[in-house]
């Protein structure tokens, strides 16, 4: 079965507060990019589109979804104070924080990718299934979620967080 994946690149901030990383702690940038790679729900098989699945579906939503959503946000722990000062100053900007339970780790942000593209993937009745997302934070760091290694079921993600959610969302606000 031959895998399909896409590649995108988009810029972030994040700042991590519970980790040991005092360099971290400020809210600092990233330009990552981030690879799905999905498996067909069928093999391959020579016919008259040559293609296991279409994925020109899934491609544009996902991008869209990069480029419209998560593209320039901030991402912050539910927790950190930025959220109050936002919500007090700058309640425009509230679409622009992508949350997590915990610090925005790069780990946190493959699982929380892990499940968006599986639910726009279920809604749109697409015949594939994700297999990885890789992200490049920086040149010499890339965290790489497997299906293999990650079971959404056990990942304590609260069941009404956004990550589950089919939409364009990147918080609960």
């Amino acid at each position: 079965m031959a895998a399909l994946e896409f590649t995108r690149r988009y810029a972030m901030a994040h700042r991590l507060l519970a980790t040991n990383s005092e360099k971290c702690r400020i809210p600092h940038g990233h330009n990552e990019f981030v690879t799905v790679r999905l498996d067909p729900a069928a093999s391959f098989r020579f016919s008259d589109t040559n293609s296991a699945a279409p994925f020109e579906l899934v491609k544009r939503r996902w991008h869209a979804w990069i480029d419209g959503a998560v593209d320039h946000t901030l991402h912050l722990g539910e927790s950190d104070p930025l959220i109050g000062y936002f919500r007090n100053h700058e309640p425009a900007r509230l679409a622009q924080i992508m949350t997590f339970q915990g610090d925005p780790t790069t780990e946190a942000l493959a699982a929380c990718y892990f499940l968006k593209l599986s639910a726009f993937i279920a809604d749109e009745k697409l015949p594939f299934t994700v297999r990885e997302i890789r992200i490049e934070e920086t040149p010499t760091n890339t965290v790489v979620l497997a299906r293999e290694t990650f079971d959404p079921a056990q990942s304590g993600l609260r069941e009404d967080a956004w990550p589950w959610r089919a939409d364009m969302s990147i918080n609960d606000f």
